[in-house]
C-alpha cells in the first residue's frame, strides 16, 4: 500500500464512519473497483479505526467527561443510568462479535449483489426515519438493546452502522440529538474490543506499509472523521438524512448493475 491509496482510504474510512452510508461497504467497494485492499494490513485497519474513535472523542469531549464524573460517583445518577443504556446496547454485537462475525465477513466478501442489496436496505432505513414523525422521548433502556440489534445487523458489509443505529432510534421516537449522540458513543467500546480481538487472532505479522502510509492513514481518518461527525450532527438536526437514503439507493443499484457486467 503505497501512500495515496492510504490517503484514499482514511478518507473513505473517516467520512463514511459517520456518515450513514457504511465505511465497510465502501471500502469493499474501493477493493473490487480500485484494486484496494486495506484489509490486506492489520496494522493499517487497526489505525484507521483508531483514529475514527479519537475523532469522536474530540466531538464529545465535554460529554464524555460529564459522563465519566458521574459514573465515578458511584450513585444511580443520570451519568450511571446512560452509562448502563451503553452497557445493554454493547450485547448484541459482542455476542455477534465473538460467534458470528468470520463468518459473515466471509459471507459477503467480493459479492457486488449482496453489497448492492445492503446498501438499499440502509437507503431504506433512512428514508424510513425520514418520513416517520419522532415523538421527541429519552432513549430508554428497551430502545438501548434495540438500537444495539441494528449495531449488531450492521456488522455485514454495506448495511451502515451509524444509519442504522440513528434510524432506528429516530424510528423508536427518540429525540434527534439523543440518537447521534447515542449512536456515536455506543460504537466506542466495540471498536476499541474489535481492534484487540484482531490483534490477538493476528498475532505477530510482518507487514510491508511504510509508516509514512500509516501516519498519512492515521490523520487523513482522523481529521475527516472529525468533521463528518460535525456534519452528521447537523444533518440529524436539520432532517436531512433523506439525500443519504437517494445516496445509497443510487450505489447499491449500480453495484447490483455493475456485477452483473462482471464489474
Amino acid at each position: 500500500m503505497n501512500w495515496i491509496e492510504a490517503l484514499i482510504l482514511g478518507l473513505i474510512q473517516g467520512l463514511t464512519e459517520f456518515l450513514p452510508i457504511s465505511s465497510s461497504g465502501h471500502l469493499a467497494l474501493a477493493d473490487a473497483f480500485l484494486g484496494v485492499k486495506p484489509a490486506e494490513s492489520l496494522y493499517f485497519t487497526i489505525v484507521v479505526h483508531g483514529a475514527t474513535v479519537l475523532s469522536i472523542l474530540f466531538v464529545f469531549w465535554q460529554e464524555i467527561s460529564q459522563l465519566t464524573k458521574g459514573v465515578f460517583q458511584f450513585g444511580m445518577n443520570d451519568e450511571m443510568k446512560y452509562a448502563g443504556k451503553i452497557v445493554v446496547s454493547m450485547i448484541p454485537v459482542i455476542v455477534l462479535g465473538i460467534f458470528f462475525q468470520d463468518f459473515i465477513e466471509n459471507m459477503f466478501a467480493g459479492n457486488l449483489v449482496a453489497l448492492g442489496i445492503q446498501f438499499l436496505i440502509t437507503a431504506l432505513l433512512l428514508g424510513l426515519a425520514h418520513f416517520i414523525r419522532s415523538r421527541e422521548r429519552n432513549i430508554s433502556y428497551l430502545d438501548s438493546f434495540i438500537i444495539g440489534i441494528a449495531q449488531a445487523i450492521a456488522v455485514v458489509p454495506a448495511i451502515s452502522r451509524s444509519g442504522a443505529t440513528i434510524a432506528t432510534a429516530l424510528l423508536l421516537g427518540d429525540k434527534k440529538e439523543e440518537a447521534v449522540k447515542f449512536s456515536f458513543l455506543m460504537v466506542i467500546f466495540p471498536v476499541i474490543g474489535a481492534n484487540l480481538m484482531e490483534m490477538l487472532k493476528a498475532g505477530t505479522v510482518a507487514e510491508s506499509i511504510s509508516i509514512l502510509s500509516i501516519i498519512i492513514g492515521f490523520f487523513t481518518a482522523f481529521i475527516s472523521g472529525y468533521f463528518a461527525c460535525k456534519w452528521m450532527i447537523l444533518l440529524v438536526k436539520k432532517s436531512k438524512l433523506i439525500w443519504f437514503a437517494i445516496y445509497c439507493t443510487i450505489i447499491g443499484i449500480l453495484s447490483i448493475l455493475l456485477s452483473q457486467n462482471g464489474g
